[in-house]
């Protein structure tokens, strides 16, 4: 790359989006040897406190981001991936998934309580229609009370005595240096999270860039994440579900398996369909990665459909 040249790195202004960001746009510029500069952008999800239902759920938070780069403001975009909209955009590419930080969700709580230990009644914050029914499942005797902001204002919350709780994602957490707040991690098996959660999505124009650029990306893409949150994005895509719907998906590649479990919650929590499958890729080439993924996506959505899963996470059709 020509010297002084400078990769203009397009991000949300919040402090954990600045913070992931900031780790990414350092590692593309040593990639690249270049400089990098940070371009901010208000997306809709920053500025209304609205419920993720109300406002849409799907691509509030990546909408102006895109918008920004390509009308050539930004090179490349970084984005929570679990903010993606699963359909594909016409102008715009995967540039690259780093690997996945930690993907299950924390309970941030005050005097050091877990979600075993809550008191009837607590008050729990959280914004998410998956974690409000995941909660009414565990524990149906707590409150769900319903919560935007950044992870500071939350947190602050429970500070204050206004809530008993928070539920956060864990890699937020570590990304801003707090994983000291969680007073309990919850795990994959008994408390499934997001598609995507944890991973940090690359988007750049559809046209390949300068090679130098091209190169940095492909230097920080991790085939085996990108294999994953593939497979659980898909099942996301063909339940037609949306990214704020009350689903989870938990997939990981293990020795030569790729597994891939999902769950559709109804939005109270009180009815569950699970569908778990897995596949022996051929390679770790990523085209072989990603027909394992499509494959045992199809084979989960097929199973979850069957069962009924549109009923649940889609009941305004079942009326």
């Amino acid at each position: 790359m020509s010297a002084g040249r400078v990769i203009r790195v397009g991000t949300r202004g919040s402090a954990l989006a600045l913070a992931q960001t900031q780790q990414i746009a350092a590692r593309i510029g040593k990639a690249a040897d270049a400089e990098i500069e940070l371009v901010q952008v208000t997306t809709q999800g920053d500025t209304s406190r609205a419920s993720l239902a109300t406002i849409g759920g799907e691509g509030v938070f990546v909408a102006a981001l895109r918008e920004a780069l390509l009308a050539g403001e930004c090179d490349v975009v970084v984005h929570s991936l679990k903010d993606l909209p699963t359909a594909e955009h016409e102008g715009l590419r995967l540039g690259a998934v780093p690997k996945r930080a930690d993907q299950r969700d924390a309970l941030c709580a005050r005097d050091g309580l877990t979600l075993a230990t809550l008191p009837e009644g607590a008050r729990v914050g959280t914004g998410s229609p998956r974690r409000i029914a995941q909660l009414g499942a565990a524990r149906p005797d707590v409150v769900a009370v319903d919560l935007r902001g950044n992870v500071d204002t939350r947190l602050g919350k429970v500070a204050a005595g206004e809530l008993d709780a928070v539920l956060l994602a864990a890699a937020g957490l570590g990304r801003l240096g707090r994983s000291d707040e969680a007073t309990d991690l919850l795990s994959l098996s008994d408390w499934p999270t997001a598609p995507g959660q944890g991973a940090l999505a690359i988007e750049v124009r559809r046209e390949r860039g300068e090679r130098t650029l091209e190169q940095a990306l492909e230097s920080i893409d991790h085939r085996s994440t990108r294999a994953a949150v593939l497979a659980e994005r898909l099942v996301l895509a063909g339940l037609e579900a949306g990214c704020s719907a009350p689903v989870a998906a938990t997939a990981f590649l293990e020795d030569e398996l790729l597994f891939l479990s999902a769950s559709v919650y109804s939005g109270d929590g009180t009815q569950q369909l699970t569908s778990s499958h897995a596949a022996v890729p051929e390679s770790r080439s990523a085209d072989h990665l990603a027909e394992a993924a499509r494959d045992i996506a199809d084979r989960v959505v097929a199973e979850l459909l069957g069962n009924g899963a549109a009923a649940l996470s889609r009941p305004e059709e079942s009326r």
